[in-house]
């Protein structure tokens, strides 16, 4: 009697309900094993009461109602799941045959996190494929003061990245596919740093350690102010941390006579101001004020 109760009020709710079968298929989403904290839509064919969405617990497990146990969820896909789910209910023998729907409607066991030199940081959940160059397009791309390459970190290990194979190559070997988990992390670059006699003191970044030199940082700074001295210094630390000066010998540099000298990330290049030839030009400056003064007093005077 109370079987026969049981399922009249079973019948009763699904003539009463809409079929919630179709909308949970509405969220569905791409199918990939669920992971813990991930939101499932479970439909049970005329079984409303069985009809809900539910989360993955911590223990990777979901739990229904009417069903005694849990149902290990973590590591299957949604149509594994389904099953699980029927043959539960089945060995527990509350429905004969049944027909059992699982959608996904959100994941939250896939994170990927974007930082660094990057326009938008940012974490998101991977779904469907996704690829290092699909993060970095949700990034908004890299800042100017990126680096020459990018950091991978997956399963503990580490993989670099070099930005020109990725982007410029545009080499599908390194653009590597991304399942959650990963975390890509865009180092900024080293940069030079030029003070003193030029028109534009500041912090350059350094691309190609092969290729930044005195005469490139001169250029990125718009070049000698007046009164630059013909020797330059380099300050830059070695191995222990020490930090040292490196004179350079600008004028010779300039006029082709010595060979450019190479800069390195870190380095500080500080070209000093000739006072000598500053003292000398500023006498000579008051020279021709005062000879102007006194022509035009004569003329006056004539």
């Amino acid at each position: 009697m109370r079987i026969a109760l049981f399922f009249a009020a079973m019948l009763c709710l699904a003539q009463n309900r809409p079929n919630l079968m179709e909308d949970a298929g509405k969220a569905n989403l791409p199918s990939q094993r669920l992971g813990v904290d991930d939101l499932i839509a479970v439909s049970v064919y005329d079984a409303p009461e069985l009809t809900r969405t539910v989360r993955l617990e911590t223990d990777g497990s979901i739990h229904l109602p009417l069903l005694n146990k849990g149902i290990p969820a973590a590591g299957l896909y949604p149509g594994q799941l389904e099953s699980a789910i029927a043959e539960a209910l089945k060995q527990e023998q509350i429905l004969v045959d049944p027909v059992v729907k699982v959608t996904v409607a959100e994941y939250h066991s896939r994170p990927i996190a974007v930082m660094g030199a990057v326009r938008r940081p940012l974490t998101f959940q991977a779904v469907g494929v996704v690829t290092v160059l699909d993060a970095l397009a949700k990034a908004e791309g890299l800042t100017s003061d990126a680096g020459t390459e990018i950091l991978l970190t997956r399963s503990d290990q580490v993989e670099h990245i070099s930005v020109k194979r990725l982007l410029e190559d545009a080499d599908p070997s390194v653009n590597y596919p991304l399942h959650g988990g990963e975390e890509i992390r865009v180092p900024e670059a080293g940069k030079v740093f030029v003070v003193g006699n030029v028109r534009k003191p500041g912090a350059f970044p350094v691309r190609d350690s092969a290729d930044e030199s005195v005469l490139k940082m001169i250029a990125l700074s718009e070049g000698l102010a007046p009164y630059a001295a013909k020797t330059a210094y380099i300050y830059r630390r070695d191995a222990s941390g020490q930090r040292k000066e490196i004179p350079v010998e600008l004028a010779k540099i300039m006029q082709r006579k010595a060979p450019d000298f190479p800069l390195q990330a870190g380095d500080l290049l500080y070209i000093p101001d000739n006072k000598n030839r500053r003292a000398a030009m500023t006498t000579l400056d008051r020279l021709a004020n005062f000879g102007g003064y006194t022509m035009a007093n004569i003329v006056i005077w004539h």
